[in-house]
């Protein structure tokens, strides 16, 4: 039975969470921040302006069940200004997103403004002076 390998790297801005260049753009990729083992992938996705932890693996089984299943995920969202709670109920409720010219709404979810600003240390992007951190539990 083959070992599958695992990591964890911290995604920082600018860079696209996939190995193969889909578009012509010179974006930079994940293989371009280590020289990965052929085969790794990313468990799920950060899109290019976020930063974060992110799981990669060459178990494209255990990525499909992680992505695709009833697993929970969370995250930390800082947003541009002050969030309203308005703003927040469309968020439980799903938006729209659109992905390669398909739209989607995304599933519904828990999300709430924070009281205080989580100690995540030096962020690699700054949104504003002005801004709100909220916690999406999907």
């Amino acid at each position: 039975m083959k070992e599958h390998l695992y990591f964890k790297l911290h995604k920082p801005v600018s860079v696209v969470s996939q190995f193969v260049r889909e578009q012509k753009r010179k974006k930079k990729l994940l293989g371009d921040l280590y020289d990965f083992p052929k085969g790794v992938m990313a468990v799920g996705r950060l899109d290019e302006k976020s930063e974060g932890l992110l799981l990669l693996t060459t178990n494209g089984k255990e990525s499909h069940r992680i992505c695709s299943s009833g697993v929970e995920k969370e995250y930390f969202v800082q947003v541009d200004g002050l969030i309203s709670e308005e703003a927040i109920e469309v968020l439980n409720s799903g938006v729209e997103i659109g992905i390669k010219g398909q739209k989607y709404i995304t599933k519904n979810c828990l999300s709430f403004k924070l009281k205080i600003t989580p100690d995540f240390g030096e962020n690699g992007w700054r949104i504003s002076e002005s801004k709100d951190w909220g916690y999406i539990i999907r």
